[in-house]
């Protein structure tokens, strides 16, 4: 493979990375446990922006049961949006022949 085009393949790839970061910034995925009393939302990019809980499950006498629920909850929603992150870096990735990358 010609070494010019193989830089300019990677500049190209390297901005459009660049790009989907900054989108991946910007989407939510949720994720819901206990049937969904708690919701965790989270940022493409990993961040979590918002938990909702239901009145309903706020209860002192079972304070251990809503902590499993929201660690549920953010760890389901971190999950998503790894794997949301991962399926828009493989577009872009696709095709380049990096094995392992974003995969």
């Amino acid at each position: 493979m010609n070494v010019m085009k193989m830089m300019q393949q990677a500049k190209s790839m390297q901005k459009d990375m660049e790009r989907i970061q900054a989108q991946l910034a910007e989407k939510r995925v949720e994720f819901s446990s206990g049937g969904g009393m708690v919701t965790a939302t989270a940022t493409g990019d990993g961040g979590i922006v918002a938990i909702r809980i239901d009145p309903k499950v706020i209860n002192p006498a079972d304070k251990d049961l809503l902590e499993d629920m929201v660690l549920a909850a953010v760890d389901g929603a971190i999950r998503k949006s790894r794997e949301m992150a991962s399926a828009e870096m493989g577009k872009v990735t696709a095709g380049m022949g990096l094995p392992g990358m974003f995969g």
